[in-house]
């Protein structure tokens, strides 16, 4: 005779996406962001055990930040992604693949169009990974013409929102770096094909 296993609530993971410079942008640390939700937990539910635990990855990994705490704290289900993900071919699987050799981006298996500049900025920004690139240097670099024909910084502005708006849904891989310019980040589900990161 099989007995019914009978299961219960015992507590919650809350994976929090929070790299130390947002924290000090925002005037705390990551010490006093534990410190405060401990006692707001603790306040609600007097006696409550927590147990906090920082996610590293390597400096200019890049990527969302949850995603990468999810996957540092083997989280189950970032982990099943992460193993489908691997096990899938890059034609047809989820995210966006940058064919570099064929000058094509795929957003979910589907060709992304994009135009020539558009790749043009993106493959420098991948070639960049993790470093701020200024609008004048993506001017100077993929542009590469005479000054008098070259583009202002609000044509860069342009044609990054165009880029941006064909890979929608991982527009987050172009960051705007305010007063800097833009910035590639790695994401778990962006592959490159044929450059090596």
């Amino acid at each position: 005779m099989t007995q019914d296993i009978q299961s219960e609530a015992r507590g919650f993971a809350l994976y929090v996406g929070v790299d130390e410079q947002q924290a000090v942008a925002a005037g705390v640390s990551l010490t006093e962001l534990v410190r405060a939700l401990r006692s707001t937990l603790n306040e609600l539910v007097p006696g409550s055990e927590t147990y906090a635990a920082v996610a590293l990855a390597p400096k200019g990994a890049g990527g969302r930040n949850v995603d990468v705490v999810r996957t540092a704290l083997h989280d189950p289900r970032a982990l099943d992604q992460l193993v489908a993900r691997t096990d899938t071919d890059d034609e047809t699987e989820d995210g966006v693949v940058v064919d570099l050799s064929r000058r094509r981006v795929l957003v979910n298996g589907e060709n992304a169009e994009l135009t020539s500049k558009e790749f043009d900025l993106l493959t420098y920004l991948i070639e960049n990974q993790g470093e701020t690139i200024s609008r004048r240097e993506l001017v100077e670099l993929v542009w590469n013409t005479d000054e008098a024909v070259a583009p202002n910084d609000r044509t860069i502005d342009v044609h990054i929102r165009r880029l941006r708006s064909k890979i929608a849904g991982f527009e987050d891989i172009i960051r705007t770096i305010r007063g800097g310019g833009y910035r590639f980040d790695s994401h778990p589900d962006v592959h490159v094909e044929d450059y090596q990161i």
